[in-house]
């Protein structure tokens, strides 16, 4: 079992996490990272980029209430602002004064709910650090209602439920998730194999469902243009996505114009290709997305000590 720490909430949530790299001081360019996960997802699911950028500072996943070893009440209320609250609570905790966020799916309109706290209508509420650096992967600012993208499970077979079947329905409602070539491809079948193995412990059904409407039911008209120049962004995502729709990248840069795109090359800081799917982590050597995340966090720094 993964050695982690226990976030008890007022409302009786159990947020489970883990500070990677805390043995790094978080200052100057080491500015902590936080990992927000999307729908289905549980802490360990970035690893393979996660560990590599927690040799330099320090790096927060958790669990979302709900899901791996965090807890929610029976009558939760399961909304994008509920997250955002868990999110604010979460990193208040562990008191740090600058934090870089990177949202990847329903993360990304979680980590966008955060930011729009100190607007919200009704409840306004300030954010005691400085957020410096925003990703937002695979992700929207409006629900979609395209039919063609989305999350789509297999039908729940009839009968006892054997290990077997469960593993079959994940595996049937994986594709969505990346593009044909790559779920075909025999390269990847052991990562495939090793995917559905973890998803088989601690993401309810239950529980993904509520993330999954949360996920439709939300509303940031007017929100971004409250957003700071401040803040950098970039926006991770690729044309073959099925879940959510490429063109995202364009309503961003229309709504967040200071936003940048991941670069395509070979310059550190860069990707390949555009040619990847909706769960990006899985494209690419992992030092890549190590090498975009560390250009993208050190700039900002590089800017400020040239002033």
């Amino acid at each position: 079992m993964d050695d982690y720490s226990i976030l008890q909430l007022p409302d009786g949530t159990q947020l489970a996490y883990e500070v990677l790299g805390s043995d790094h001081k978080p200052e100057g360019a080491s500015v902590p990272l936080v990992f927000v996960s999307g729908t289905t997802s549980c802490r360990r699911d970035t690893d393979k980029v996660s560990s590599l950028l927690a040799k330099h500072r320090q790096v927060l996943v958790y669990d979302h209430r709900g899901m791996g070893d965090s807890k929610a009440r029976k009558d939760d209320p399961f909304t994008i602002e509920t997250l955002a609250r868990d999110l604010l609570s979460l990193i208040q905790h562990l008191q740090w004064s600058e934090v870089a966020l990177c949202g990847h799916s329903m993360g990304g309109i979680i980590v966008q709910s955060l930011l729009f706290l100190p607007f919200h209508r009704t409840n306004p509420t300030p954010l005691r650090f400085r957020v410096t650096h925003v990703v937002l992967a695979c992700t929207a600012f409006t629900p979609n209602l395209d039919p063609r993208y989305g999350l789509k499970f297999a039908r729940r077979p009839t009968g006892p439920l054997t290990l077997e079947l469960i593993r079959e329905t994940v595996r049937l409602s994986m594709p969505p998730n990346y593009d044909p070539e790559w779920f075909a491809s025999e390269a990847n079948q052991e990562r495939i194999e090793e995917i559905i193995d973890r998803g088989l412990i601690g993401r309810p059904f239950r529980t993904i469902l509520q993330q999954k409407r949360a996920a439709s039911q939300y509303d940031f008209t007017g929100f971004h243009s409250r957003l700071s120049p401040d803040t950098q962004f970039m926006i991770i995502h690729g044309e073959l996505d099925q879940i959510l729709p490429f063109s995202n990248v364009q309503g961003f840069l229309r709504l967040i114009p200071w936003a940048r795109v991941v670069p395509v090359g070979d310059a550190p800081g860069s990707v390949p290709t555009f040619r990847f799917g909706h769960d990006w982590i899985e494209y690419f050597d992992p030092q890549v997305w190590y090498g975009v995340f560390e250009v993208f966090l050190q700039a900002r720094c590089r800017e400020k000590a040239r002033l």
